[in-house]
């Protein structure tokens, strides 16, 4: 069982069109297995993901 971890990453928030350090970031795998970040924006809790290993 893989579990994911916590992580500080910073992301684009397309909503407050600025780079922002993604809250409640979490690792995940996408469909076609490579890795990515999703989280909420601090200032205004848009969803934010951020494709890549981090």
């Amino acid at each position: 069982m893989l579990a994911k971890k916590e992580v500080a990453m910073q992301g684009y928030c397309v909503k407050c069109r600025a780079k922002k350090e993604i809250k409640n970031a979490r690792s995940i795998t996408m469909k076609n297995g490579k890795p990515a970040t999703q989280g909420v924006c601090p200032s205004c809790g848009t969803k934010m993901f951020r494709i890549g290993r981090g």
